[in-house]
């Protein structure tokens, strides 16, 4: 053997066998900073049950008269025409009658669709694509008042009172619009005698909108007038959240946990991942659940459209109009913060970095914009392309706010609001652990939370 390739020591792969090794825990990438669970608040529930009182409001429903379409053609959920207030106690064949009296029409971007100052017979409801409002400044300046999407409808108090347009509306992409003429209700009201009633009853509100009841209250006086007689009325059957669930059973070999146990504890390990994967669950939920989900449980007030698509500085300032007493927190995908920051720079507005958690953040008016990849990616299902949702809130019992729920104690607590019991070792020597996450989240006033809705995360710009 040629002295050069001679071996003179022992070498590393034979060496290997008799030496230990540095080891990390077992990684999982499913695992988030959970910036939600982070930042709201947390109420300790004593009774299982969260009660939310309120100053006596009227609302209906979500605001938006759900549609769907049969290849090109859309038609209107009848029953979800009781999202106008003059149809909320309809019957259910006053409803189908309207709902299969509606036509179709479509335009295109920059169609003018209503022209303030003629009669509103006609009421519209967007199947598809975005509408502007577009009204008058005190010097007869247009000016753009909101952008309307699909389920939005207009002008329902100017269609039953036959008044002018008081607004213009024109398509800002292609739009699909169903249209119901004012001589159909006309014919169904003469018909109806209760319907009949309510119509003449809506048409002399004088543009009153339903809200919360008032509180009669005298200011600015002199002398001795009589002072108004008031009470503050509270909501007969105020909310109730009860704690939501996530559960699992974790089961581990009994010879697993015996002999593979050093230097790492296999049953703590399984159910530290198990917890962390039940925690990521928890955030969704607290999100999209249909009953409690925050995103659920936006008012109709309270929800913003994109103008252009992408989430621009104008969008998030109209967000904070709508939360502006002490807002927390913009909650975003990490695409949306990313398309957030291209429209800054294309203005030339680079958004202040602000020191959250630990590590950096963009904020927009010194509000941070925290990242969550629980805020899905509509339209396709790698969440390259499509659109998204912003959500603002104020957080906080103190501020009337959102608060995070969970059980002032429950037994087997590792952590609050999470448990783990031992259930036993069953005939096959598995050893099984059930682990459960009690939560929910509350707002308190609507006020509190507001979300852009149809925010394009897919646009670039070419700065050169």
């Amino acid at each position: 053997m040629p002295e050069e390739t001679q071996q003179r020591s022992l070498s590393t792969a034979a060496a290997r066998p008799l030496a230990t090794t540095t080891k990390t825990v077992p990684q999982m990438e499913a695992i988030t900073p959970r910036y939600l669970l982070r930042a709201l608040p947390w109420v300790e529930v004593e009774a299982g049950a969260y009660r939310v009182n309120r100053h006596r409001s009227f609302t209906i429903g979500d605001g938006l008269v759900s549609t769907e379409f049969d290849g090109d053609n859309a038609r209107v959920f009848s029953e979800d025409l009781r999202e106008l207030g003059l149809l909320i106690d309809a019957d259910s064949a006053v409803l189908s009658a309207l709902g299969e009296s509606f036509g179709q029409e479509t335009f295109e971007p920059g169609d003018v669709i209503t022209e303030p100052g003629t009669d509103a017979d006609r009421l519209y409801v967007i199947a598809h694509g975005k509408v502007e409002r577009w009204g008058a400044t005190k010097y007869g300046e247009d000016a753009l008042i909101d952008v309307l999407g699909e389920g939005d409808y207009f002008d329902e108090d100017a269609w039953v009172a036959v008044h002018p347009w008081p607004h213009r509306f024109k398509a800002l992409t292609h739009c699909v619009l169903l249209v119901l003429e004012r001589s159909r209700l006309t014919e169904l009201a003469a018909r109806d005698a209760e319907l009949a009633t309510r119509l003449e009853a809506f048409a002399q509100r004088n543009g009153k909108r339903l809200g919360d009841s008032s509180i009669d209250l005298l200011a600015g006086h002199a002398g001795e007038p009589e002072l108004p007689q008031t009470f503050v009325d509270y909501e007969e059957f105020p909310r109730e959240y009860e704690m939501s669930i996530v559960q699992t059973v974790l089961r581990v070999h009994k010879r697993v946990s015996d002999l593979y146990n050093q230097p790492m504890s296999q049953v703590n390990e399984q159910t530290r991942l198990t917890m962390e994967a039940l925690r990521e669950q928890q955030e969704r939920q607290m999100l999209h659940h249909p009953d409690f989900g925050l995103l659920h449980n936006v008012s109709v007030k309270q929800r913003v459209r994109t103008r252009t698509g992408p989430p621009t500085p104008d969008d998030l300032d109209e967000l904070l109009t709508r939360v502006w007493k002490r807002p927390a927190f913009f909650l975003a995908h990490p695409r949306a913060i990313a398309a957030f920051g291209r429209e800054c720079t294309r203005r030339g507005v680079p958004p202040a970095i602000m020191d959250v958690y630990g590590s950096p953040k963009l904020t927009w008016r010194g509000v941070p914009l925290l990242p969550t990849d629980k805020l899905d990616i509509s339209g396709t299902t790698d969440g390259s392309v499509g659109t998204t949702s912003i959500v603002l809130m104020r957080v906080g019992e103190g501020e009337r706010g959102v608060v995070g729920l969970r059980p002032a104690a429950v037994p087997y607590e590792v952590e609050p609001g999470m448990a783990v019991c031992a259930m036993g070792v069953d005939r096959r020597a598995l050893t099984s652990y059930l682990l459960t996450a009690y939560f929910s989240v509350a707002v308190l006033v609507s006020d509190a939370i507001a979300v852009l809705e149809d925010v394009d995360v897919a646009k670039y710009h070419d700065y050169d």
